[in-house]
């Protein structure tokens, strides 16, 4: 399979080809068509003509929520094909690239419903004035998006971006832009106006260059690493371009004495080793009272042993990393903790086979200062760390620089309520690691960055607000 670039209604082959890989064996499975300056401009000029042309404001709202619903029923259709290329160039289970494409659509239904109730208002200045609001779309929006959920990450900035009327350039990541094209493909079939959406592939370098600062770019959505996004904000500051911006984690789960054993253990086998580690918002530390910690350590070191680790075709508890690098650089990170005086419970090396595979990683006697405490690892490893006190607990999980998400458990609801309140973080999960959805708006503070995607937050983002004041000649 070849990743093209979908321009203008249209779908082209031209240009420098890379393969991609499927992590789970370490062979290529397909090549990526790479977009050069050129390409990009093309890309960027179609986005602005259509947005220019008016092809989804002129029309009535319901045109727009009428596309969108057409949309989501086209992703449904291409799923299991969807999946399966998901699956392995991503290197994750199937199941979860079937939910992802299945997020997906629900993107598109929730953001579909919105299109026809952005409304403005009315302003009260007295008799002699006529003053509202209008929601308008910026025009051409830029989004950028990762390799580890390509498919989610996408639909959920296009999906709010189209329902708000912006034109769209998607820059798909290199390493995993196959299952995109399918995604695209399915939304071409629709009614969709050709320019609307466009697809392109590149590395940072030269396409994510070129994007960011094409002078008719004038909004960007971009989920990645913290030295990019802060790369993308000195470009979009030469021409003050809004930006939303879903940077790194390193979130933290406060543990209560009084919490449900069984409960963590859960929630930490979804939020650490789900996706191999790779998600920005992953429990990377556990901030465990004193009375539990031990108890916990057990019960999480013996559920990642018996993890079972697989190819993504056959749906295991653990995947591949997305790479030969990403491999190497989650082992290295893990040999350093080591060298620092952290302790492997279990894992802490990568799984001798083919493939990009890493053991699930338990580190225990983990200082604050250290770099496993602190760094963002994007790989299966988690920290835990005694605490004696609340007071503690919340120094301890608001000790980095980052405030993506953050966790409680605990079964005193004063406390627990109290304590996410003092958590430094765009999203709280009680009881439950990923207990949001579609509807629940994400987005972090620090540097894990700002602006919220998800919920009808997002909208936001993607809109400007007109006002007109009239004065009235009696």
């Amino acid at each position: 399979m070849i990743a093209q670039h979908f321009i203008d209604g249209a779908w082209s082959d031209i240009g420098e080809r890379i393969a991609v890989e499927d992590p789970g064996t370490g062979e290529s499975m397909g090549e990526v068509v790479l977009a050069d300056p050129s390409c990009v401009d093309k890309a960027v000029v179609a986005a602005d003509a259509c947005a220019r042309r008016g092809d989804l404001t002129r029309s009535r709202p319901a045109y727009r929520l009428s596309l969108m619903l057409q949309m989501a029923a086209a992703i449904r259709a291409v799923t299991e094909e969807g999946a399966e290329v998901l699956c392995r160039e991503s290197g994750k289970p199937l199941r979860d690239a079937r939910g992802e494409f299945e997020e997906a659509a629900r993107y598109f239904e929730y953001y579909g419903g919105m299109a026809d109730k952005l409304e403005g208002r009315s302003i009260p200045l007295g008799e002699d004035y006529f003053d509202w609001t209008m929601r308008e779309p910026h025009g051409v929006s830029a989004h950028i998006v990762p390799w580890n959920f390509p498919v989610g990450i996408a639909a959920r900035s296009l999906a709010a971006g189209l329902a708000a009327g912006n034109c769209v350039v998607l820059k798909s990541p290199e390493l995993t832009p196959l299952a995109l094209c399918i995604l695209v493909k399915a939304l071409a079939s629709t009614d969709l106006p050709p320019g609307a959406i466009n697809l392109i592939s590149g590395d940072g370098a030269m396409t994510g260059e070129a994007l960011v600062r094409h002078p008719l770019v004038q909004h960007i959505v971009f989920t990645g690493s913290v030295p990019t996004g802060r790369a993308i904000l000195r470009a979009a500051a030469e021409r003050i371009v809004p930006c939303v911006m879903e940077l790194g984690g390193k979130s933290a789960a406060v543990v209560h004495a009084d919490a449900d054993i069984d409960t963590v253990v859960a929630s930490v086998e979804s939020g650490v080793f789900f996706n191999a580690g790779q998600v920005c918002s992953a429990m990377a530390r556990l901030i465990v009272h004193e009375s539990l910690h031990d108890r916990l350590v057990d019960a999480i070191a013996a559920r990642a042993k018996a993890l079972e680790i697989g190819h993504g075709l056959d749906d295991p508890d653990l995947s591949a990393l997305i790479s030969a690098p990403q491999l190497e650089r989650v082992e290295q990170h893990c040999a350093d903790a080591i060298t620092q005086g952290a302790k492997a419970v279990t894992g802490g090396h990568r799984v001798r086979r083919a493939g990009y595979f890493m053991q699930p990683t338990v580190f225990t006697h983990v200082a604050p200062n250290m770099r496993v405490a602190n760094d963002e690892i994007f790989g299966p490893v988690i920290s835990l760390m005694p605490f004696a006190d609340t007071t503690e607990a919340i120094t301890l999980a608001n000790g980095t620089d980052y405030g993506l998400v953050a966790g409680v458990f605990g079964q005193d609801l004063n406390r627990t309520l109290d304590t996410a309140r003092q958590l430094e973080a765009g999203q709280v999960f009680v009881n439950e690691w990923f207990a949001g959805g579609v509807e629940t708006p994400f987005g972090g503070t620090g540097q894990s960055g700002y602006g919220r995607e998800k919920g009808l937050e997002a909208l936001d983002n993607h809109l400007r607000t007109r006002n007109i004041a009239v004065r009235l000649n009696r």
